[in-house]
């Protein structure tokens, strides 16, 4: 019988023209992810068999109602992988990753997941089934009718990063800051720290500019916009200091200065976080009623089919959602 008190997750299969599947495969056959949560993988029982012949794990997956500590599987057979080019990008594999992640939200919205997980997409490809889709940001916020604040935040090492824009052009950058937006993200990343289990996060803000502006002798955004917003995070008791040149800062939050560092735009995290550990970050998208979350890493398609893909990122990720669930459980116990 399962534990009423255990977190539950729902894991949706990803795009299946790369690594995803094998990456279901290998977590769902991790004794250490079995042993945080309840989990319903949802996908294709012939995609999840053909993850794991080429991961060269066997599962154990309940596919009926059953209470039990099994792994279950929803099977919409949605997708035969015999049709699938792998490392290519095709509307199959992205309509079969849009089902999936919408059935796990769907989950979780009602009250059937607390947490939902998700093997890599391939925004190629979601966007051939969805033309809007920009991101999983706006997708989620669509499929549960959310119209909060929701940002990504990568996780790696015990080290965050924030940042106020994203999947943007960088020419755009400059002109999306402004003070609120970037006191509403030090907001959330300290929100998002504390469910983590961080009782008093350190937050560094970086500057825009190289050296942070070099007093205005490069910019003027330190001045004028960030260290403002900086102060106004301190007046509401949040731990944060800054701007910080971004050329430096990671070095000192990867040494333990910080637990998250808020970057003003997403290469200027996301370059540093992948250097420290490409295979074993975790992308969390924080704000939304309950916590999403996947590696950090792609889909993988020069690897597809070999069976190499490391499962490190992935078994993070559903291991810091089942950790974010269990304490909002606990909390609301």
């Amino acid at each position: 019988m399962t534990d009423p008190n255990r977190p539950r997750i729902a894991l949706a299969m990803g795009d299946a023209a790369g690594v995803s599947a094998e990456l279901a495969a290998r977590v769902l056959a991790d004794p250490a992810v079995r042993a945080a949560a309840d989990i319903t993988v949802i996908g294709d029982a012939r995609v999840l068999a053909e993850g794991a012949r080429v991961a060269g794990v066997e599962l154990d997956i309940a596919t009926g109602p059953e209470n039990s500590a099994r792994p279950r599987l929803i099977d919409l057979g949605n997708c035969d992988p015999a049709t699938i080019p792998m490392g290519q990008v095709s509307e199959a594999s992205g309509r079969f990753a849009t089902e999936n992640f919408r059935r796990a939200l769907a989950m979780a919205a009602g009250g059937q997941a607390d947490a939902v997980c998700f093997t890599p997409f391939n925004k190629a490809a979601m966007r051939l089934v969805t033309p809007g889709y920009d991101d999983e940001i706006g997708f989620t916020a669509e499929a549960i009718g959310f119209h909060g604040v929701a940002k990504e935040f990568n996780v790696l090492e015990g080290l965050w990063n924030a940042r106020v824009t994203s999947h943007v052009p960088l020419s755009e950058v400059a002109s999306l800051l402004n003070k609120a937006a970037i006191l509403d993200n030090l907001r959330l990343t300290d929100q998002a720290l504390r469910a983590s289990g961080i009782a008093r996060p350190r937050i560094a803000v970086a500057g825009l500019n190289p050296h942070a502006g070099d007093s205005g002798n490069f910019g003027r955004e330190e001045i004028d916009i960030i260290g403002p917003a900086v102060e106004a995070g301190k007046a509401e008791q949040i731990g944060c200091d800054g701007p910080y040149p971004a050329d430096t800062v990671f070095v000192r939050a990867k040494r333990g200065d910080f637990d998250a560092v808020l970057t003003m735009y997403h290469d200027q995290g996301q370059i540093a976080m992948k250097l420290i550990g490409f295979d074993a970050g975790v992308t969390l998208m924080g704000g939304f009623p309950f916590p999403i979350c996947t590696a950090a890493h792609g889909t993988a398609y020069d690897i597809a089919g070999q069976g190499i893909a490391h499962p490190g990122a992935m078994r993070n990720a559903i291991l810091l959602a089942a950790r974010m669930a269990a304490r909002e459980n606990a909390a609301a116990a």
